[in-house]
């Protein structure tokens, strides 16, 4: 047997990229029998498909790959961040606009957070941005009931165990007090569910906001809740490092080297 992988992607991935559903959403289109390849129907994700090959969904042929795309979305409190909600309630996918292709979240952030939240159509993107061993940075907004110290933050910046997990270190900044509450910058690597309010009620805090402000170098900057805004596509190669389709990668050139002349 040949240990040379078929031509071409898996069926589920393809289909992901033209936009028709998630890589799991695809596989269980396919499992329910409504995918066809060269007109015959396929129930097994496990199939590399080529440009050559005519996929349909529904007896409908799909159209070719969307070209991969960034969104920057303020993510209002109140919304749960995934496609669907056992308990009925409201989801970002709800509310975005109609216009917008079908979309992935990069991440999530929680009912009661707000800011910035990336969106995408393209799998390859969201694997990119969410992959732990890239660490991008971040950052927080987080308004906290009480008065922190220097002392108080300190196990934050060392790492800190809350109900048994450990949370790498948070790079920690006190902006301001005002009252009874005080304004915290935190910044983090990794994206543990509800990490920031855990670790803030180890350490005796009581978070009352939260607003993500960047992940990696995109920022939230002056967006307004449940607004959207297009990442332009140069600016989304150029931070993640991507090549324009069809473009060639481009080869460094070997420094010249100067003749040296030979005396008589």
């Amino acid at each position: 047997m040949s240990d040379t992988p078929p031509p071409g992607d898996r069926i589920a991935k393809v289909l992901a990229r033209a936009g028709v559903a998630s890589r799991r959403g695809a596989e269980a289109l396919i499992a329910e029998g409504r995918v066809s390849v060269n007109g015959k129907t396929i129930t097994s994700p496990a199939l590399n498909v080529t440009e050559k090959d005519a996929i349909a969904l529904d007896d409908k042929p799909i159209g070719p790959p969307d070209p991969p795309r960034l969104w920057r979305y303020y993510k209002p409190i109140g919304l749960v961040t995934s496609e669907s909600d056992e308990k009925g309630r409201e989801t970002v996918f709800d509310a975005l606009p109609e216009e917008l292709p079908r979309v992935m979240s990069v991440g999530r952030l929680d009912i009661n957070s707000e800011g910035l939240l990336l969106l995408t159509n393209d799998g390859g993107i969201k694997r990119k941005l969410e992959l732990p061993s890239t660490g991008w940075l971040r950052k927080y907004r987080v308004r906290v009931n009480g008065v922190p110290s220097d002392e108080t933050l300190a196990p934050l910046r060392k790492g800190i165990v809350a109900d048994g997990e450990k949370f790498q270190p948070m790079d920690v900044t006190l902006d301001r007090q005002q009252g009874a509450n005080a304004w915290l910058t935190v910044g983090l690597r990794e994206g543990k569910n509800r990490e920031i309010r855990r670790a803030m009620d180890e350490v005796g805090l009581k978070v009352n906001r939260l607003i993500r402000i960047s992940y990696g170098p995109f920022r939230l900057d002056d967006l307004k809740p449940g607004a959207v805004e297009e990442v332009k596509s140069r600016v989304m190669r150029d931070q993640l490092g991507l090549q324009s389709p069809g473009e060639k990668p481009r080869l460094r050139k070997k420094p010249s080297q100067t003749r040296k002349r030979t005396r008589n």
